[in-house]
Formats: structure tokens, C-alpha cells, sequence
């Protein structure tokens, strides 16, 4: 085994197949973080709709208005992604849709690191080149293989 975290060819075969059949394919936010998700984007647009009524000595200024209105849109789109954001191991690598797309294949991870959050399960790749890769696993499946992956590419000191 290398000191880098990079497994021997024997080790990543055995690793992928305790993954199990893949591609191995989840849903890439828990569901009900996708609900939270859009659940406080419907209060922000009543709470928006509610200001825009109020009398015109009351209302906030037009710049205001139209900078909210910016935010809450970039807000609807950051959650519809996170409601059909889907993560994928195959042999390949690991693959993320989401605002850009995520990739890293197997021949580029030098090592990773599991973040079991409370909200969100995310695998980090180290890369031979560039920034780390972060993806997240919404469901069970998906997070214990990312845990697989983490012990077997951890980093090596």
C-alpha cells in the first residue's frame, strides 16, 4: 500500500466489491433535508409576498425588492438541486450531479476523508491535481460505502 492512501489494485477490487453490484446509485441529500429545504423556501416567498402588499410608504425600495427577489431565485434553484441531486460509484470513479457537475475517477483518488455530518454524509477526495472533490450520500446505502471507501483510501502517514 502506498503511503499516499492509494490501495493496491487488490485491495480496490476487493473494496468495490463490498460496495456491492455496481453502478451503486442515491439520492445525493437525505429527502428530508430536501424538504427542509423547500419548506423554509415557502415561507420566504409568503414572507416576500407579504412586503410587496404593504402600503407604498411602508414598502422597502425597489433596488431592495429586486435584490430579494434575486437571492429567493438563486435560493429555488440551489434547492431544486438538492431535491434531484443524485450520486453514483461505479467503476469508474464517483460521479455527483448537482449545480456543476462532480467527477473524480478511480486513477486520480490519492485519498479521502468520511464527514459523518448530522445533516449530510459527505466523502472528501483528495486528488493528484486541483481541489478536493466533495460528495455527499442521502442515503444509507451511499453512506456506507463511502465509509468503505474512506477506510480504504484514507491517508497514510
Amino acid at each position: 500500500m502506498s503511503p499516499f492512501g492509494r490501495p493496491s489494485p487488490e485491495e480496490h477490487d476487493a473494496l468495490l466489491a463490498q460496495i456491492g453490484p455496481l453502478p451503486l446509485r442515491g439520492r445525493a441529500w437525505p429527502r428530508w433535508i430536501a424538504v427542509i429545504a423547500w419548506l423554509i423556501m415557502a415561507i420566504i416567498v409568503i414572507r416576500l409576498a407579504m412586503v410587496l402588499q404593504l402600503s407604498p410608504d411602508q414598502a422597502l425600495p425597489m433596488p431592495v425588492i429586486l435584490s430579494i427577489m434575486v437571492c429567493v431565485g438563486a435560493l429555488i434553484w440551489m434547492s431544486a438541486h438538492m431535491w434531484t441531486s443524485v450520486t453514483e460509484i461505479s467503476d469508474w470513479g464517483i460521479r455527483q450531479s448537482w449545480i456543476t457537475r462532480r467527477e473524480v475517477p478511480w486513477s486520480e483518488v490519492q485519498s479521502t476523508k468520511f464527514i459523518p455530518l448530522f445533516a449530510s454524509k459527505k466523502l472528501v477526495c483528495f486528488v493528484q491535481k486541483g481541489r478536493p472533490v466533495t460528495f455527499q450520500a442521502g442515503t444509507p446505502e451511499l453512506q456506507a460505502a463511502f465509509a468503505r471507501i474512506s477506510l480504504v483510501y484514507r491517508k497514510r502517514t
